[in-house]
């Protein structure tokens, strides 16, 4: 399942990516349209910033927007950035690999074989799904 912070940034991506056209867009325009607390958002958007998603600007007419296009931002990165691993177990996991402490084999492990097919499948759709698709389903 997503986390509360993963659901807030999909949101605040979306946002940001609708008023693309726009300079920037103020924190309290996020917060007031999601319902989401205004310093929760903001580490939420400092953490996509320092990914590389967005950029700010201070002062007067100062806000957020989206430096990549919507298409170049994979839902796995926004998911992998504030969740980590997409794999259900850890023994599974591409990027975060621990063994499971009560498993004595993986290479017959049943489990560990399933959930690598699960973990494929859904990398499969998470890396070629963008923000774009959810942009383009509102």
């Amino acid at each position: 399942m997503l986390s509360k912070k993963t659901k807030y940034a999909l949101h605040a991506l979306t946002y940001l990516g609708k008023h693309k056209d726009e300079k920037t867009v103020l924190i309290q325009e996020i917060s007031e349209e999601y319902g989401i607390s205004h310093k929760f958002l903001e580490n939420i958007l400092l953490e996509l910033k320092k990914a590389g998603m967005l950029g700010s600007k201070k002062g007067k007419g100062g806000g957020y927007y989206l430096i990549k296009e919507p298409k170049d931002i994979p839902l796995s990165k926004v998911i992998r950035l504030l969740d980590g691993p997409i794999a259900m177990l850890p023994c599974v996991s591409l990027n975060y690999y621990e063994p499971c402490d009560e498993c004595k084999n993986e290479a017959v492990c049943g489990i560990n074989r399933v959930m690598i097919q699960v973990r494929d499948e859904t990398l499969k759709i998470l890396e070629n799904k963008s923000l774009e698709d959810i942009l383009k389903e509102e």
